[in-house]
């Protein structure tokens, strides 16, 4: 069931209303109701996985337990693995097992020797890396004893398959959301009107910015051969675009629709082309994956307080996982590794963390140095992201060939001057709410009751009139 479906437009008020005045302020109904409608949510992508997301929930929660009683350290670090493995194991077999053995095959083929290999012929279950990571990091925190094991199967489970976040994160962590979920809920207007207001500027990012902007991207990357480096340019940036519309999107439809029903879920995207060096847009996007790799990877490997050299390592391995977690293929891996290229020279000279505060914060505009800054960031992502978009590496590679060919001065072909002012209306509302949580979340508040009713009416008309030809949300596949 997608967000920006008739269906989830259906199924979304029936829940509300069943969780509002049916189960009211009864909250083990309210959770029951939550569960039921998340599990319902999800076998509408395909009922069989449904199975494979309530073992990998029975198997936490288990696990959890089962650690916390354990008399001996020993029984507890079985469990542990357990888990570990079993959750690792699923996600290695549905989603890298062909990769592997493909890599192996060809990789045997330069030094002569033919290998044939069986590969899995099996779909990859919806949101299966979201929701392994939220029952590792649950495990995981139960291991180290920050937490203790949640005893209500019925809220664990909410925590694990909470429909908003079940199929594209954010990721979220039991210290965060099971609070939420064992406490007492009720209904509050504003926090659901701001709900409303996020979901309408996600719908907006997603129909009219990401999906417009990846016809002209899926036509330059699909054809690449017979356009100008003009075209290829503009091709990468709407592609940049695109994928930030569609992802930041999704999380704005999520966490406003998490406020419908008293709940807040973390924050996944903070105006991430605003930043002005790589460090700093790497706090600003996907924000909830970055700090878990942070706690999970990153500072067990001994995080920054090893030296330099420690530093660049650990900042190696954590770009390098973060690249395979986002596929099986080659090229997410070399685009992690050109972020980690990226950081290199700032942790070097140690000026990572310069940008913490948003851009021109408390001023209208940027000086020319942040602007150029930003232009400057904003270039490399694109350069980044060309490798994510390709094919193969070699695509991405004869792309930029192409893009960087004496034909980059060229008149761009096929733009429509219709999706040009979208993305710099777009691009202007989120300069104006870059210090908010979302874009549009202040922006006329306080103007005249029918001029602020008009203006989100007059986006949930463009949304309609102007979105564009529907496209999967990127991170679906992840």
């Amino acid at each position: 069931m997608l967000f920006n479906s008739l269906s989830f437009a259906v199924f979304l008020p029936i829940v509300f209303v069943l969780y509002w005045f049916v189960a009211n302020s009864q909250l083990r109904l309210q959770n029951i109701l939550l569960l039921a409608a998340s599990f319902f949510f999800y076998a509408c992508w395909d009922f069989r996985f449904l199975f494979l997301l309530l073992f990998s929930i029975l198997l936490d929660y288990f696990t959890g337990i089962q650690m916390h009683n354990a008399a001996r350290l020993s029984v507890k670090k079985f469990w542990f693995w357990l888990s570990i493995s079993v959750n690792l194991g699923f996600l290695a077999a549905f989603k890298y097992y062909n990769f592997f053995v493909e890599s192996l095959a060809s990789g045997l083929a330069q030094f002569g020797v033919s290998a044939q290999f069986s590969t899995l012929q099996i779909i990859l279950p919806v949101g299966i890396s979201f929701y392994t990571f939220h029952g590792l990091s649950y495990v995981i925190d139960i291991y180290k004893g920050k937490i203790t094991p949640e005893k209500n199967f019925v809220d664990y489970a909410v925590f694990v398959s909470f429909f908003p976040l079940l199929v594209a994160g954010p990721i979220e962590r039991a210290t965060h959301l099971l609070p939420q979920i064992q406490r007492k809920r009720e209904f509050d207007y504003h926090q659901a009107v701001d709900g409303l207001r996020q979901i309408l500027w996600g719908l907006f990012k997603k129909l009219v910015i990401a999906d417009n902007c990846a016809a002209y991207a899926n036509e330059v990357f699909n054809h690449s051969p017979i356009y100008s480096g003009s075209t290829h340019l503009v091709g990468a940036i709407f592609f940049t675009l695109q994928i930030y519309g569609d992802f930041s999107g999704y999380s704005d439809i999520a966490l406003g629709t998490a406020r419908l029903f008293g709940i807040e879920l973390l924050r996944n995207f903070s105006f991430p082309f605003f930043s002005r060096d790589i460090p700093e847009f790497w706090r600003r996007w996907h924000i909830s994956l970055s700090s878990w790799f942070k706690d999970y990877l990153y500072i067990p490997l001994g995080g920054s307080s090893g030296g330099v050299w420690m530093k660049i390592r650990n900042t190696f391995i954590i770009f390098l996982v973060s690249g395979f977690w986002h596929g099986a293929n080659w090229t997410f891996i070399v685009w992690g590794l050109l972020n980690a290229l990226y950081i290199l020279p700032y942790i070097v000279w140690q000026t990572n963390r310069n940008h913490l505060e948003i851009v021109a914060k408390g001023k209208r505009f940027a000086n020319a140095k942040e602007t150029l800054q930003i232009i400057g960031t904003f270039g490399l992502t694109v350069l980044a992201f060309t490798f994510f978009r390709a094919n193969t590496v070699t695509d991405a590679v004869h792309y930029l060939q192409r893009l960087f060919s004496s034909s980059l001065f060229t008149k761009p072909e096929g733009i429509h001057n219709e999706l040009i002012w979208f993305i710099v209306a777009f691009i202007s509302i989120e300069w104006i709410g870059r210090e908010n949580k979302y874009a549009i979340e202040k922006l006329g508040l306080h103007w005249p009751q029918p001029l602020r009713i008009s203006f989100y009416y007059a986006i949930l008309l463009v949304t309609f009139m102007f979105a564009g030809l529907a496209q999967n949300f990127i991170y679906f596949q992840f």
